[in-house]
């Protein structure tokens, strides 16, 4: 009971944190709106007649990619609670409580997967202002696939964190692992224009089958996916599980 109720009240903490902000939902709006509609509408002449099939505009084959983005650096940046959680002190306080650290991990984890599948949920409602074909049903399928790709990023930003000592040093990391995840994870183009070092590499990339996974779902099969459904999940569920269990152990070696 102990472990539960630690969990819950640094879940709630995290949330709470979140909407205290306000800036951050309207900012979770603005970055991804300007992604579809200028980078969307600047490549979409270059797009038309390629590779996308008939009905299919470029900023429609965008869209899921642009959900991905915003959970992957929401989640990356959630890493700097545990930064400021060391630097006032709070860190230091819950290290030493009668809780594991593995709960006080999870419990992180939790509360910033949380504020990321928010903002994710957030851009997901953009797809209404360039006509993606979106419904209740949609959203619901969607929503585990988003689900699944945040715990997974947000425990990258925690293992990142939990290493570093300061802010400085943490963004430089953060973009040095953010970047080259979603410019190789094919949000922002179709695989089969890519050269082939390049198509290897995405296929190294955890974060191209959640945004296969949530293309197939939003475009309803009216795009050839890179694998089957059942390949992503297996293959993104993989991934939550190995960062789960890596940064519960470089978070249990901070002294």
């Amino acid at each position: 009971m102990t472990e539960t109720r630690a969990i819950y009240t640094l879940w709630l903490r995290e949330v709470k944190r979140y909407f205290r902000e306000r800036v951050r939902p309207v900012s979770s709006f603005i970055q991804p709106a300007l992604w579809l509609i200028i980078f969307g509408a600047g490549f979409s002449g270059l797009a038309r007649g390629s590779v996308l099939p008939p009905g299919i505009s470029f900023q429609v084959f965008l869209f899921p990619g642009i959900i991905a983005q915003t959970m992957l650096f929401t989640s990356m940046f959630m890493g700097i609670s545990v930064i400021w959680d060391r630097e006032f002190g709070f860190l230091k306080e819950i290290l030493v409580a009668p809780v594991s650290r593995g709960s006080i991990f999870v419990g992180k984890m939790l509360g910033n997967s949380t504020d990321a599948i928010i903002q994710g949920v957030i851009t997901f409602m953009l797809g209404f202002l360039i006509q993606v074909p979106l419904d209740l049903l949609v959203f619901i399928a969607a929503l585990p696939i988003m689900v699944m790709m945040t715990f997974g990023l947000v425990c990258i930003g925690l293992t990142i964190a939990s290493s570093m000592t300061s802010l400085e040093s943490f963004g430089v990391i953060q973009s040095f692992v953010t970047l080259p995840i979603f410019f190789t994870s094919s949000a922002l183009f179709p695989l089969s224009t890519a050269p082939g070092w390049l198509q290897a590499v995405t296929y190294f990339n955890p974060m191209t089958y959640g945004v296969d996974a949530l293309r197939a779902i939003v475009l309803r099969g009216a795009m050839p996916s890179l694998f089957p459904l059942y390949i992503d999940i297996l293959v993104v569920g993989a991934f939550d599980l190995a960062m789960i269990l890596l940064g519960t152990h470089m978070f249990s070696r901070r002294k």
